[in-house]
């Protein structure tokens, strides 16, 4: 490969949250005492960050425009929003978005948030898909909303599947007009087809329900796999949604800060924009401009390329390894992310083991992994698959030996 996706990386010391766990104290494992016995190390494989040296057209562009030694106000730059286009233009086939219908956000909660101040009322409810990620359920009720889940479920095949009645009957005898859409969908894995996306959009379209959606996973689906744009499905779904996405999950720059918003609808865009000024917070840093510049470069596109297929082969492994390892374990295949969503009901019940048991177990021989439970499903664990494939490996060679297949 061109790019390096194989060097272990010394996060130590750099103000990362992957590996400075130690110091935070609402971090669960942190919370209850846990610690990583003497003789392993660390394995992170928790918070959802790649441990990759960057794209290198990243930090040449962040260093020439540091070496310009004056850091004050600022105009966009017209390269920041064709950038954005040329990038949707030939990574998601999306075509006509112009630089008015994109606009910066802090981060895609920060967006999110402001979305549903415009899009529902105070105290209102919103709809989400169960697993959820756990920053929509923090954000939906640290700003006084009430989140109701429809949940996902898994076929005859394993693929987690959304229950469309189950979104109908919600919306309408709740009385909910917004809803947050995860595609890929976090933390399950899950690329929508377009035909699903299509009869989820004509759901939210019966009972007047906007939708808010969150593709900031659009550039990892893995090897096989396309993401479909919410508002390319149809023309309802264009002016129907919201959309954000960001170069900090595909290029690992959320310490940098910086997300956009995708919005035909002048009527929506017009008031998102307005709601989100009056913080005078939501704009954009001069640096994390030219990290997204520097980001989306045809360099940046071979990158993301190359990473897919790391992606493709890291995910492959821990599949089959669980499957073929840890008896009780069950698990869909993931199709996009860097995850894996495991189920260890059947193998708590055999063991006579609890999740927390489970998951500390895990933690005390270095692997990071993060509590599945927070995201509405219960017996569960979310794993990391971003690092080197030597550390994965690893990963899982010690659950094999310490934690699955051990003695207590």
């Amino acid at each position: 490969m061109k790019y390096d996706f194989t060097s272990i990386i010394d996060r130590k010391g750099m103000d990362a949250l992957a590996v400075e766990w130690e110091t935070c104290s609402w971090i669960p494992f942190t919370a209850r005492g846990v610690r990583v016995k003497e003789g392993f190390d660390f394995i992170p494989m928790w918070v959802a960050d790649m441990n990759f040296p960057a794209c290198p057209t990243i930090p040449e562009a962040i260093i020439e425009r540091a070496k310009h030694t004056t850091y004050g106000y600022f105009e966009d730059r017209p390269e920041y929003y064709q950038s954005i286009i040329d990038w949707q233009s030939k990574r998601n086939d999306v075509q006509g978005l112009t630089p008015e219908c994109i606009g910066y956000e802090n981060g895609v909660l920060g967006g999110v948030t402001t979305a549903l101040r415009v899009l529902g009322e105070q105290g209102g409810k919103v709809l989400l898909h169960s697993p959820v990620y756990v920053g929509f359920t923090g954000a939906i009720e640290n700003n006084g909303w009430k989140a109701v889940h429809s949940p996902l479920y898994r076929d005859e095949d394993g693929i987690w599947r959304m229950d469309y009645e189950d979104m109908d009957r919600r919306l309408r005898e709740e009385n909910i007009h917004v809803a947050i859409f995860c595609s890929p969908h976090n933390p399950t894995g899950r690329v929508w087809e377009r035909w699903e996306i299509e009869k989820a959009m004509e759901v939210y379209k019966k009972n007047d329900c906007f939708v808010i959606s969150d593709e900031i996973w659009s550039d990892m689906t893995l090897e096989g796999y396309k993401h479909i744009p919410t508002q390319s499905v149809n023309e309802d779904a264009r002016m129907r949604t919201v959309a954000f996405y960001a170069p900090s999950k595909t290029f690992n720059l959320a310490g940098l800060v910086g997300s956009y918003h995708i919005i035909y609808n002048k009527y929506l865009r017009d008031r998102i924009r307005k709601e989100a000024s009056l913080s005078h917070y939501n704009t954009m840093n001069v640096l994390s401009q030219h990290a997204l510049i520097g980001a989306y470069k045809p360099e940046g596109h071979e990158w993301v390329d190359e990473l897919r297929q790391v992606l493709t082969e890291n995910t492959t492994y821990g599949y089959n390894y669980i499957l073929e390892h840890f008896e009780g374990v069950t698990l869909a295949k993931p199709q996009g992310t860097y995850l894996l969503y495991l189920d260890c009901t059947g193998w708590l019940e055999k063991h006579g083991k609890t999740i927390r048991e489970l998951q500390d177990r895990g933690f005390e021989h270095g692997v990071g992994w993060q509590d599945g439970e927070a995201f509405f499903n219960k017996n569960t664990i979310r794993m990391n698959l971003a690092l080197p494939l030597s550390r994965v490996k690893e990963a899982f060679d010690r659950l094999d030996k310490y934690v699955f297949n051990a003695e207590w």
